[in-house]
Order: structure tokens, then sequence, then C-alpha cells
């Protein structure tokens, strides 16, 4: 099997991406919050083999350097489509629903507002793709399948299009209904992974469902109090989406069932800074340890295979197994900020300035954190 036969090159689009890394590592903090937005949906639209163009890259810059708003980078982009030269860049491809949907993804992680709903998907939908599909927004009428890399050309089997609404309706029920008090950080990525494989399993939608999925995700994961480190969905997005149909597939003849192992390695690398490699091909129904041996000793490495980007989220301490989701929150702030006042804390996490400093007790009654030497110290995380 060849492992680097794949729908388009990825390693020359996150070159592409990466290219934002500037804004992200040395800009001040609102150029890095958009820098980081637009490498996400430049980054997502990898799940349906799409490139952007350099026209998209440029008006990317002018906005994350504040030159325009989000507002203006859409319209420009829309105008670009509109004249010659736009068209002459579409010939052949489909650059310019990547180009308009990276611009509406990036406003739509850049909103500070969301419901929790199954209305909530169908907007986000309908905001990314209007104008490009015609069932922008609208629940689909009719049954797919769509043959997979991953599984050998196989497809994983899709909720029945009469039954959409109701799946919906009942799964994110069940999530509203579910309670994270008291649970470790384990049990949290587990249930989070399936309830996304389950949400993005009823591909609600006829296309455009996994960068749907993404951006819901994403803005859901925030409303729990988690930093999203959006680097992982833009240098990983095709992962993501293999992972998720991983999660969906079983052939119990063949021995496969179904796995969120591979989804739960991309949530805790994005979700707790951990550095576990994400190998596209390790997912492959025809993957085999041994190759993986072989291919380690003559010193190749899969196109497919991919990099931890320099963005990546800082590792937690091993004593955080058992911390709950709120002490989580609490640490990523922390990581980042380590000077964090507990007013700026309850503000990030959505909880009360009481609340946080409860947590921060418990966490340093736990020997996870302590304050250094001196009036006003900064926070500091405790390793073994």
């Amino acid at each position: 099997m060849n492992y680097r036969t794949t729908s388009r090159n990825m390693t020359e689009d996150k070159q592409y991406i990466q290219g934002l890394d500037e804004y992200i590592r040395q800009g001040e903090p609102q150029e890095q919050e958009r820098g980081r937005a637009w490498q996400t949906a430049i980054g997502l639209q990898e799940v349906d083999g799409l490139k952007t163009s350099p026209y998209l890259l440029e008006t990317a810059r002018r906005h994350i350097e504040g030159d325009i708003t989000i507002s203006e980078a859409k319209q420009l982009i829309d105008n670009y489509y509109k004249s010659q030269a736009g068209r002459k860049e579409i010939e052949g491809e489909r650059t310019e629903e990547a180009d308009k949907v990276s611009a509406r993804i990036t406003e739509l992680l850049q909103e500070q507002t969301f419901n929790f709903s199954p209305a909530q998907l169908t907007s986000i939908h309908r905001r990314l793709f209007e104008g490009i599909y015609k069932f922008a927004g609208l629940i689909r009428d009719y049954n797919i399948t769509k043959r997979e890399w991953v599984l050998r050309g196989e497809t994983v089997y899709y909720a029945s299009a009469d039954t959409i609404s109701e799946t919906l309706d009942y799964d994110m029920g069940q999530e509203r209904n579910y309670s994270y008090e008291g649970k470790s950080i384990d049990e949290v990525i587990s249930h989070l992974t399936r309830f996304c494989a389950n949400l993005w399993q009823i591909h609600a939608f006829g296309e455009g469902n996994t960068r749907s999925t993404a951006v819901f995700m994403i803005k859901y994961l925030k409303t729990l109090g988690f930093k999203v480190t959006n680097d992982l969905f833009a240098t990983n997005s095709w992962y993501f989406r293999n992972a998720l149909v991983r999660a969906n597939y079983s052939n119990l003849q063949e021995g496969v069932t179904e796995t969120t192992v591979f989804l739960e390695r991309f949530f805790r690398n994005m979700l707790l800074g951990e550095s576990t490699p994400l190998r596209n091909r390790e997912m492959h129904l025809d993957w085999k340890p041994e190759a993986e041996v072989q291919s380690a000793k003559s010193g190749s490495q899969s196109a497919n295979e991919s990099v931890q980007s320099a963005n990546s989220a800082l590792p937690l301490p091993s004593k955080c197994k058992n911390c709950t989701l709120e002490e989580i929150a609490v640490l990523r702030i922390i990581l980042q900020d380590p000077s964090a006042k507990q007013t700026f804390i309850a503000k990030e996490i959505r909880k009360s300035e009481r609340t946080v400093k409860t947590i921060t007790a418990c966490l340093t009654e736990k020997g996870i954190i302590k304050r250094s030497k001196g009036k006003g110290s900064d926070w500091e995380i405790i390793y073994d």
C-alpha cells in the first residue's frame, strides 16, 4: 500500500498556512487571535481537498494587520471573483469556494456568540456556504455515501435522510443533559470525542459537513472553558476527518470496529498540549505496525504524517490525569499567561471569581501549581 497516495499535496498547503505563523509568534494579541482564526479557516479547506488562492492570503494579512475589517475582507474576496482575474483563478478548481468559506469561518471563529442547538449547526452551515451551495443551511432529503481513502474506498453509514432532524435533537439533548462536574479529564475527552463523532456521522447536509462540525465543536469547546489551540485544525484537518471516519466504521468480517482512539489523540493534543504524532497512514485499514518500523529504519517520512506546529499547546503536568474540566481550563490559561489574574481567568472560563479561587486552591493543594515568591507574583506550574 502506498500511503503517499491521497487526493492532494498536503505538504504544500501546510507551508502555505504556516506563512501566517509570524503574526501568531510576534504579533499583538489581536493580530495573534486573527492569525489563528485564518490559519484554522484555511487549513480546514483540506478536509475537502480544496486550496485557497494567493489573493486570499494577502487579504488575510491585511485583516490580521488591522488594515481592513473581516466584513471588508469578505467583500474584497466576493468582488475578486466577480472580476476577470478571479474567473481565471478558479478555472477548473474550487478555489472560489475555499476562499469564501475561509473568510466566513474566520468571521465565525471571532464572534463571541454560540447557542448549543441543531439550529446553530444549520446556521453555521448556511453562513459558510450561502451562495456556494443551493442547499446551504438545509437538512439533506436524500441518502448519501462517500468513498473514503482511509477505508480503501468503502463508505461510512450516515444517518438516513428521514431521521436526521430527530437524531440531531436526540444527540444534542443527550449532550445538553450530560454533567461534566467532577469528571476526570480522561472521561471528558472520551465523552467529547464520541459526541463529536456522532454529530459528524449524522452528516446533516449534502456537502460541507466536516467544516461545519469543526466550527461548531471549536465554538462549543470554548463555552466549556477550553482554550482551543486552533493550529491543530489548521495543520491536521485531514487527520481530523479521517479520525471521524474511523470512529464511525465497522467491518466485523475483517475484524474492524469503530474506534475513537485516533480522534482522542487529536483532542488531547489540542486541549491538553500532548504531542502524540498524528499520522494519517496509521488509520488506513491496510496499515501494519511492522511497516512503520521499516519506514523508520529507512528514514522515510510519509507526506500524510502531520508535524506538530510550533504553536502547539504547552504540555500539562502528569499529575493532571485526574483533574476536572474546570481545573484543566484554568491550567491552560496559566500556561499561556503565568501572570493572569483571577478576575481575568474567571472571565475567560465564564465562571465566578469565587469559583476560580476555589479551583486554584484545589490545584495548589494537589501540588500542581504554586505562587512565585513576592507580592503580585506569577503562577508556576509544578512538573514532576
